[in-house]
């Protein structure tokens, strides 16, 4: 009988030891990360966020079982400068992209930095596989394509918006790449996409490398093309909508369904043990196709909090507290230094964004003792070519929406919704707020000679 007990003893001590060392080994390894950045996706479009007229339970969920951010900022109210920021930590402007680049020169404002150091090329230095699919939009040719910028693998969309969420196709030419091959799939782009990042992520499921997976959907950017099945249950369910907005409602579902296939092959590669997740957007909903940024004022291209205020979830199974909100802002060009923190990699060259993996693991941090700034260059008879500016220090903002009308200054505490604009005169904050901006717009200039 001692024999018996002794060896049931030994067994499971054995067996504990081995749990113990499998859960040693799990800890040690730097997490997989997995950025999901969308487009266009508006502050209020979201039913987390307040929407009633839609359904987004995947996303919603991420946010269930991880942390909300409720001051969470684009870089820029459109995309190129915000993609720039969140794969170099730095303002766009720091890195030549002050405006959206496209592949027509006379109306392309922007040139991604050969000198800049993109995240993956951090990442790739501790071990990490690296890979990016879907919308690229920083540039489409040498050097600037993803293979060239520490990317390991690519399959997606070199251009801005398409056309067609079908054909796939930009002012009549394919940007679809695998790598550098020109490919032509067939299929929606959201469903291409997720079916890709499936097809990664199976890969890379008994892959002891940690990956960092950059996935960045098209969707919910006009043209809005949802498939026919959403829209016809979406009209059958909200018959109130009118036509236009039903087609966004039912674009954003489909959205939704894919993050919800995604996640479900996260659960069942065993992966979602040690990957973060976060999802947010490059700028806000654009109102004039009928995308919601709730109660906030304005929307894409314009500098007011709808069009650079969006939604931000993260989770990270057993290290991020499920249900948790912050009110510290964060930006897309924080996530670089907050992703090499959590990945272990070290950053060993300046950048603009602050490191918010201690709000992300729910750890006390203040986010709101900086000045931060945003950008955007455009053409036309609106913008003629030049950048307009928004700045921002605790509660208060300064905005302009082109480079030809004033300024407008708001205390966004009192005034969240921005619906008073005050008189600078009358605050001290507003005159080294302008004094700052202006610090900014020199050095994002710089010529040779200010380096003396």
């Amino acid at each position: 009988m001692k024999k018996i007990i002794l060896i049931i003893v030994i067994l499971f001590l054995a067996d504990a030891k081995t749990h113990c060392s499998n859960r040693s080994t799990q800890e040690d390894k730097p997490p997989n990360i997995l950025c999901i950045l969308v487009d266009d996706l508006g502050y209020g479009d979201l039913s987390c966020q307040g929407a009633t007229d839609l359904s987004t339970p995947n996303i919603d969920r991420l946010g269930e079982q991880g942390i909300t951010f409720k001051n969470f900022y684009a870089n820029c109210p459109v995309c190129s400068p915000s993609r720039a920021s969140l794969l170099t930590g730095k303002y766009p402007d720091m890195v030549g992209v002050p405006g959206v680049i496209r592949q027509f020169e006379d109306n392309s404002w922007g040139y991604l930095d050969p000198e800049a150091i993109l995240l993956p090329e951090v990442l790739k230095k501790k071990g990490y596989q690296t890979a990016i699919i879907g919308k690229w939009h920083l540039g489409f040719e040498e050097p600037n394509i993803p293979n060239s910028r520490g990317f390991d693998y690519f399959k997606g969309f070199l251009g801005d918006m398409m056309d067609d969420y079908w054909t796939h196709l930009r002012g009549g030419v394919n940007w679809m790449r695998f790598n550098q091959e020109v490919i032509d799939p067939k299929g929606h782009a959201t469903d291409l996409f997720t079916d890709w990042t499936i097809e990664y992520m199976k890969e890379r499921e008994k892959d002891k490398q940690p990956f960092f997976l950059y996935l960045a959907y098209n969707a919910p950017h006009f043209p809005i093309q949802p498939p026919e099945e959403y829209l016809k249950k979406v009209l059958a369910r909200e018959k109130s909508l009118d036509a236009k907005r039903a087609k966004n409602v039912a674009f954003i579902e489909h959205l939704d369904h894919s993050i919800g296939k995604i996640m479900k092959c996260l659960e069942e590669t065993g992966l979602v043990e040690n990957t973060l997740v976060v999802f947010t957007s490059d700028n806000g909903g654009s109102i004039p196709h009928a995308q919601s940024n709730g109660v906030l004022h304005g929307g894409k291209q314009q500098m007011f909090e709808g069009g650079i205020k969006v939604p931000a979830l993260a989770f990270w199974k057993g290290n991020i507290q499920p249900g948790s909100q912050t009110e510290n802002m964060a930006m897309l060009m924080d996530l670089y230094p907050s992703f090499c923190k959590i990945a272990g990699a070290d950053l060993n060259h300046d950048v603009d964004g602050v490191d918010v993996s201690p709000t992300i693991l729910g750890k006390p941090q203040n986010t709101d003792n900086r000045y931060v700034f945003w950008v955007r260059r455009e053409g036309g008879q609106k913008y003629n070519g030049q950048s307009y500016y928004a700045a921002r220090y605790g509660p208060y903002k300064m905005l302009q929406n082109s480079a030809f009308e004033p300024y407008q200054y708001y205390n966004l505490k009192d005034d969240p919704l921005e619906k008073d604009p005050l008189d600078p005169d009358k605050f001290r904050d507003f005159v080294r707020l302008r004094e700052e901006l202006q610090s900014h717009i020199q050095k994002s200039g710089r010529i040779p000679w200010q380096d003396r």
